[in-house]
């Protein structure tokens, strides 16, 4: 049978809970931790699903010829394993897309109906109905055209708002203003949502200039990564009334700290990391798929292109 190895660095009940979903979405495969694979069988493992790995337990794997995401960010491990890693293979989850594109329409729909400055008004006890915005008066401005940009691009034109989106590369998309000049879609989008990955390029990319460019009156969505958003600017925009919310699903350092001014700013929404939770049920599904396929007929699917980091 062949072995497939299982490399994490997952708590203890979460690393049970993925080998059992992949167990069974694969059961004629032998799938096993590293700590259960023997140093003379490592020389036959050929391919590893990996969630955080250690890079020296890949390196404990000599013949390894590719390895398997569970997640669909992958710039920890490109960061760690550098260019001389295996070819890698995110998840690309049609479920997860569609958790996310719900994630979008919801938090979008939140500031769209003014739920934060109702929740302030309840807080003071002040009866102020504010007047209402149609979707269709509204423009979100998406930053990442990939696959889960695409999957919340559709879910938003449904809901009848006009949709703006920047990609590094050109995109043809149906009810999308697409764009490679980010400063456009900054300067016409009502709510500003990220979807962008992190790499060098994107790291720091909303900075206090960029941040300057959006509207005056504009939220903030991040459901991306944390360091993609300058925190220390983004508070300043905020204090400075250019920008009146942002709603943060991820930040440089999680779990957040206590001590971070994020958590008590009025004008911001701390979520835990949970716009798109990874299906483990999906994604072994996916996972199981893809390694069938290259055991069959040799075929690996798109690895991350290193240079970019995606």
């Amino acid at each position: 049978m062949t072995t497939v190895a299982f490399v994490n660095r997952l708590p203890a009940e979460a690393e049970a809970q993925w080998l059992k979903a992949l167990a069974s979405a694969m059961p004629e495969l032998a799938v096993r931790t590293l700590r259960d694979i023997d140093a003379a069988e490592r020389d036959a493992v050929r391919v590893a699903v990996v969630a955080n790995p250690d890079p020296a337990d890949l390196a404990a794997l000599p013949n390894l010829q590719w390895v398997h995401s569970t997640w669909a960010g992958v710039e920890r491990m490109v960061a760690e394993l550098g260019a001389d890693a295996p070819p890698i293979v995110r998840l690309i989850d049609p479920e997860l897309a569609r958790a996310m594109a719900e994630a979008v329409l919801a938090w979008t729909y939140y500031l769209q109906r003014d739920m934060p400055a109702y929740a302030a008004s309840q807080g003071e006890r002040r009866w102020e109905p504010r007047p209402y915005r149609r979707p269709q008066e509204m423009t979100v401005g998406l930053l990442g055209l990939g696959a889960l940009g695409a999957a919340a691009a559709g879910r938003l034109s449904e809901a009848d708002f006009q949709v703006a989106g920047w990609s590094r590369t050109p995109k043809d998309m149906p009810g999308v203003a697409a764009h490679t000049d980010l400063s456009r879609v900054l300067k016409v989008a009502d709510i500003v949502v990220c979807l962008t990955p992190l790499t060098a390029q994107t790291r720091g990319l909303l900075n206090a200039e960029r941040l300057e460019q959006m509207k005056p009156g504009a939220a903030l969505i991040n459901f991306a990564r944390g360091p993609i958003v300058v925190a220390d600017d983004l508070i300043a925009a905020l204090d400075a009334g250019h920008l009146s919310h942002a709603v943060l699903d991820v930040f440089d350092q999680e779990p957040l700290p206590a001590g971070s001014p994020l958590w008590s700013h009025p004008k911001v929404t701390v979520l835990p990391h949970i716009s798109a939770v990874t299906d483990r049920r999906t994604a072994s599904a996916i996972v199981a798929g893809n390694i069938r396929r290259w055991l069959a007929q040799g075929v690996l699917p798109q690895a991350v292109d290193m240079a970019r980091g995606y």
